[in-house]
This record gives C-alpha cells, structure tokens and sequence, in this order.
C-alpha cells in the first residue's frame, strides 16, 4: 500500500459537537473523518484517522506512521501543552506533522498558550474550527504528492 496521511486525534476529541460546543464548534469528529475521507479518495490519496485519550497510545501511532505515512495532522488536545514525550515522538518519526487546534490557544487560559507540539511541527492551523482539518488536509496532500514524485 502506497503512504498516505494519518490524522490523529488525542483526548477528549471524541466528544466533538457535544463537549464546550462555544469553543469547539458543533462538527462531530466522525463528520469531520467523512470530509478528509472524501477529499483524500479525490485525490487518491490513503487516509488513516484515529482519536485516542491515552498519550502512550498517541506515541505508538505516530512510531507506526513513521514507516507508512508522508504527512500526519495531529490534533493532540491538551497533550499539546502538557506532553514533552509526544514533542520527542514527533521530533524522532522525522516525518512532517501539521498541528490542528479547533479553537486559537493564544486567546485563551495562559497554560494553553505553549505548544510543546509547535515546537517540531512543520506548521500549526489553530482557531478555525473544523475548517482547520480542511486547511491542514491540502497541505498535507501537497507535501504526500511531492513525496509520491520523488519516489
């Protein structure tokens, strides 16, 4: 199977359209895996999507993605500002990692203001709801088209 684009969701995503709907929007995860699905199967490009609230499981996932993927978009919730081992992870796996926040963490509490995330990730999509998927997805598919042609 050719490599394709991983989206990883980290805790409390799975409560997506029901939990803080002000801050998080009303688009569930499911309907938003429904969107990159389709936009992936245009572009014949694989798409692998997984929501998890375990941090160690978070970091299992993107050692596999390292072998069988050219881009991951990493939603990893509060483990963006609380987890120095997934920060390691994504520097190690050496593969681009995009970093989605549904809601801007600059405009909100202070201890969300740092992403350790951020710190190794080829770019950040924060503050457009669900549309940050979206957004994150075409560079993605950019950067998994330019790999592909290199191969």
């Amino acid at each position: 199977m050719k490599k394709g684009i991983w989206v990883l969701n980290g805790p409390n995503l799975n409560l997506l359209g029901v939990r803080r709907p002000e801050i998080y929007g009303k688009t569930t995860l499911k309907e938003i895996q429904q969107e990159l699905e389709g936009r992936c199967r245009e572009e014949g490009v694989p798409l692998v999507f997984h929501q998890t609230n375990h941090e160690g499981v978070l970091i299992d996932l993107l050692h596999e993605a390292r072998e069988k993927a050219h881009v991951v978009i990493l939603n990893a919730g509060a483990f963006a500002h609380t987890s120095i081992a997934l920060r390691d992870a994504i520097e190690a796996v050496g593969i681009p990692v995009i970093e989605v926040h549904l809601s801007n963490p600059q405009a909100r509490e202070p201890f969300r203001r740092h992403s350790y995330v951020a710190e190794v990730a080829r770019g950040v999509v924060a503050g457009f709801g669900a549309l940050g998927y979206r957004l994150a997805l075409e560079a993605a598919l950019h950067w998994a088209k330019e790999k592909e042609a290199s191969s």
